[in-house]
């Protein structure tokens, strides 16, 4: 999957990087200041995308962390079976099947449009549209 670096100072909130192989959403960054002959540390904590595991990571301030390309993605729902749901993708005609998240599964019915991520390969529906 491609993905580009950044380096870890200039990592904000709301920004998407890797932590342990898994894509994150940023919550704060705690930068502390550099000693004499030190570096800058910097505290990330984040949000995995795919459960909503807290995540925190300490590293150094110019070190170069990974960020994913996350492709955002329009299909329509063909149909539902239990809790997996099968989507037509709008651009490609693609046809995939993909778990439906708790939170969506009273809105989510077949023949609406839904929006889904494809993060470093996997695929989740996100929300209603």
């Amino acid at each position: 999957m491609a993905f580009k670096l950044i380096q870890a100072t200039h990592v904000k909130t709301g920004n998407t990087i890797l932590i342990e192989g898994v894509a994150c959403v940023v919550k704060s960054n705690d930068v502390s200041r550099p000693g004499k002959h030190g570096h800058a540390k910097c505290r990330i904590e984040a949000v995995s995308i795919l459960d909503g595991k807290k995540k925190v990571v300490l590293t150094s301030g110019h070190d170069k962390l990974e960020s994913p390309m996350i492709s955002k993605n329009k299909a329509q729902v063909l149909s539902i079976m239990d809790d997996k749901a099968s989507i037509m993708d709008l651009e490609s005609y693609e046809t995939l099947e993909i778990k439906v998240p708790e939170e969506l599964k009273e809105e989510i019915k077949d023949g609406e449009k839904v929006e889904y991520w494809d993060v470093e390969g996997t695929k989740i529906i996100k929300r209603k549209i």
